[in-house]
């Protein structure tokens, strides 16, 4: 099991797994994530990720394996593990008939809070997310990024210990992708909360998360914190095109390098990542005229969360 440092566990996944006829959704992930945690699974759509939260908020039954989330069992205490959580599903699901704070006390009444408990607590995630002056306005009204807000707030009222978030920012612009983080990470730092969200927005995943899974046709293929992700892929990334040459030879040259870390290579374009890119760049160009090759084009840049991603997915 791939272990968060130094924390109690607030879900714990053991070789999970969901079929679907002849799919396999989701194919026997392990992993764990620490409480007051924010933990990121990045992967391209039909990855699994919705999958795995769908069954880790207990709305649908593994096919086999098991998890546990604040320590209750998702198949055998189905009721206390929905106690303890919040989710905010890709899909938007609140009534833009109402107001806010109608949305907001409606809820409220389905966790059968007490009329002065629900008040106060309406208010106080109102506050959180700064709505409490948009709150008699119809959500109709909202722009799409405080509809989020809202549905956020929304998932806040039972003071949950864990806040599962799928894909909470598809579809907004990139200030609302922004501010809508910033919610995020004053609620996790203020709640408390710890936070499992899924994106396939890796530039997100990168600044907000303290660790992060890649995932791939259903399998984990790495979890560790993002800037040790990306040191995996090299300090730098070279891309270059050959023009004429053995692509099988140059890659063998290449790999000679003890400052190549990975060789990444399809349609004779290849991603170098190695240990100090711009001042290795001549050195390549060096290397390929010596040995007969012809570089069409060159170019380095520092190693992204989206490199140790591609790496990943390509088997890296």
């Amino acid at each position: 099991m791939i272990m968060s440092e130094g924390r109690n566990r607030a879900i714990e996944v053991f070789t999970l797994t969901k079929n679907f006829k002849e799919l396999t959704a989701v194919d026997g992930i392990l992993f764990e994530v620490g409480a007051g945690e924010i933990f990121g699974l990045i992967g391209a759509n039909g990855a699994g990720k919705t999958t795995t939260i769908m069954m880790l908020c207990t709305l649908i039954r593994p096919t086999s394996g098991s998890a546990r989330i604040c320590g209750y069992d998702i198949i055998k205490e189905s009721k206390k593990v929905r106690e303890s959580i919040g989710v905010v599903f890709e899909e938007p699901s609140i009534d833009i008939r109402l107001t806010g704070r109608e949305n907001l006390d409606f809820h409220a009444r389905m966790y059968r809070l007490p009329k002065k408990m629900r008040e106060e607590r309406v208010s106080e995630v109102l506050d959180l997310v700064e709505l409490r002056d948009k709150e008699d306005l119809l959500v109709k009204d909202y722009s799409g990024g405080m509809q989020r807000r809202l549905e956020i707030a929304r998932s806040l009222l039972n003071h949950p210990k864990v806040l599962f978030l799928d894909e909470p920012t598809i579809g907004l612009d990139v200030q609302t992708r922004r501010k809508m983080w910033d919610y995020v990470k004053k609620m996790n730092r203020e709640e408390g909360t710890t936070l499992f969200l899924t994106t396939h927005y890796i530039d997100e995943a990168d600044q907000i998360c303290n660790r992060v899974g890649i995932m791939d046709h259903g399998e984990i293929k790495a979890i560790d914190r993002p800037e040790r992700l990306k040191y995996s892929a090299g300090e730098s990334v070279i891309s270059l095109k050959l023009s004429t040459g053995s692509k099988e030879d140059f890659s063998r040259l290449l790999s000679e390098l003890d400052w190549v870390k990975e060789i990444d290579e399809s349609n004779g374009s290849f991603r170098v990542g190695i240990s100090y890119g711009e001042k290795r760049v001549p050195e390549i160009v060096r290397l390929a005229r010596e040995n007969g090759f012809s570089i069409s084009s060159i170019s380095s840049h520092k190693v992204t969360l989206e490199d140790a991603f591609i790496r990943h997915n390509e088997g890296g």
